[in-house]
């Protein structure tokens, strides 16, 4: 398994390859096409990432060797893209390496300048929903 900065760095040479911001939003959402959605019955308000302005759901359970599992899921095709880069960086990581690795891909990219204030927002609330997820399973027995 590649670590989180090696998975981030290949994100950053992935989006990279695109010569334009139109280009990389269809990666985006070509990625959100891909990611395999949540079923109905977890697409519920408990799941629910606050402070999207598309709706976000995530879902988080022991993975193997004490990680932890995430899926996810937005009604919104662009979101679920950047919900997919999300999961490839922090899917079934140690709590503490979810917990102490920032996202830098995010503004390497120039995701957080490039997006609506309300998507970056979003991103920046689901980000902080997966680390308080982990902080969550770090503190269990």
């Amino acid at each position: 398994m590649t670590s989180v900065l090696q998975e981030q760095m290949a994100i950053i040479a992935e989006f990279e390859a695109f010569s334009d911001w139109e280009e990389r939003y269809k990666h985006l959402i070509a990625l959100g096409r891909k990611l395999e959605g949540l079923p109905s019955e977890l697409q519920i308000d408990e799941h629910k990432v606050r402070g999207c302005s598309s709706s976000v759901w995530l879902v988080a359970e022991p993975g193997a060797n004490g990680s932890v599992h995430f899926r996810a899921d937005s009604d919104a095709v662009l979101v679920r893209g950047l919900v997919a880069l999300l999961l490839r960086v922090y899917n079934d990581r140690s709590p503490q390496e979810i917990i102490t690795n920032e996202p830098a891909f995010i503004e390497e990219l120039g995701l957080n300048t490039q997006l609506s204030a309300n998507r970056a927002n979003g991103l920046s609330a689901m980000v902080a929903r997966i680390k308080a997820v982990a902080a969550g399973f770090s503190q269990s027995p």
